[in-house]
């Protein structure tokens, strides 16, 4: 049994799985013989073409219906309301304000839905036409001619088989295109089958725009992801208290610009606020997270550094201020990282986004803007 192992472990296992795939369609087509293969052949020709129809399709209507969508969002004026929101109102608001504002989230579930919509009917249509499931074997039982449609029959799949193959090798080819320093990519490209596909077919028809395309696509989603989970955070602390009002409006009474004013903040939020380093041994040793809202960290003045950042970004939001709360890795001073979070304000003279991290006020060192802030902070992706 170890022998069976150390010898399967010295093959690529990316290898193995395209040869899986070919040698199963293989059989299969033995097995269903010359007319039952034939059929599945035609059925996954034809499955490929209802598929690109469909795609087609769903991106002509997402690019006329994204726009529509969107304005008549608009027109609805949905306003985040002031005040306590149940979970199911927190849902509403942050998938309707999602859709209306972030076009990649909007076009991707209108293409989604039309999509399904369209390959759902096409799909019906092709089995009314041809009556049935695609593996129905029609061939004949025993003799010569038994043996031949097998033969015919597992010719037949090896075609079928090396559609299969071709799609998983471009499926391959988008990982290793969307994560290109991975060991998983070092290993997908150690196999000689998906090297030989990936350069003689895929690479030829659409290599090079998907090379240039998916990173790009990639950043905008990860860009939208991060404006999102944002729109969590706003949702959540949509409700700002009188008291919090009242104290983010002294705390800047005498700031003129917005870098005074989250200056000002900055450092009443890392002063006021302790670490609750109680909070933190109660997830860690025991898994109990204690959540809490911005106010409830005004009122204890105590938190983490998720409770330091959305305080912050309420108290910033009430006096006029964009504020984001950024979620990541932070460094802990002993060599390492762990999950952090900050904020990042803009501020409108500069006209740009600057980074502070109120939690490590007490830790000493200026954490508003510093030039290498981003040194010991790691945004999620």
């Amino acid at each position: 049994m170890t022998s069976f192992f150390e010898t399967i472990s010295t093959y690529n296992l990316i290898s193995v799985l395209i040869g899986a795939v070919i040698a199963l369609s293989v059989l299969q087509g033995a097995r269903r013989g010359a007319a039952g293969s034939a059929r599945q052949l035609t059925f996954f020709l034809l499955e490929g073409l209802m598929t690109l129809a469909s795609v087609v399709a769903a991106w002509k209507l997402m690019n006329w219906l994204s726009p529509v969508v969107r304005d008549w969002l608009i027109a609805r004026q949905i306003v985040i309301p002031n005040e306590k929101l149940g979970y199911f109102h927190q849902l509403y608001y942050t998938a309707v304000t999602g859709i209306r504002d972030f076009s990649l989230m909007r076009s991707g579930l209108i293409f989604l839905l039309v999509y399904l919509i369209c390959k759902q009917l096409l799909t019906w249509a092709l089995y009314q036409l041809y009556g049935g499931s695609p593996s129905a074997a029609s061939r004949r039982k025993g003799g010569f001619f038994a043996w031949l449609s097998s033969l015919a029959g597992g010719a037949i799949g090896l075609l079928t088989g090396a559609g299969r193959a071709v799609l998983l090798i471009a499926v391959l080819f988008v990982v290793t295109v969307l994560f290109p320093r991975s060991s998983f990519t070092e290993y997908i490209q150690g196999s000689g089958i998906y090297q030989k596909g990936a350069k003689e077919v895929i690479q030829p028809v659409a290599g090079g725009f998907l090379e240039e395309q998916l990173p790009v696509f990639t950043r905008a989603v990860e860009a939208e992801l991060n404006g999102i989970l944002q729109r969590k955070y706003e949702v959540l602390d949509a409700n700002v208290p009188d008291d919090v009002l009242a104290a983010a409006k002294e705390v800047t009474a005498g700031a003129d610009t917005d870098e005074e004013k989250a200056r000002a903040l900055y450092e009443w939020v890392g002063t006021r606020v302790s670490y609750d380093h109680e909070k933190v041994r109660l997830y860690e040793e025991e898994r109990i997270w204690k959540e809490q809202t911005p106010e409830d960290t005004f009122a204890s003045r105590q938190g983490v550094c998720i409770d330091y950042s959305r305080l912050y970004a309420v108290m910033g939001r009430s006096v006029g201020l964009e504020v984001k709360v950024v979620t990541g890795l932070g460094y802990d001073g002993r060599g390492s990282y762990g999950p952090h979070a900050w904020n990042e304000v803009f501020l409108s003279e500069k006209g740009e986004w600057v980074p502070l991290d109120a939690t490590w006020v007490s830790s000493g060192g200026n954490w508003f803007n510093p030039p290498n802030f981003y040194e010991t902070h790691v945004k999620d992706a």
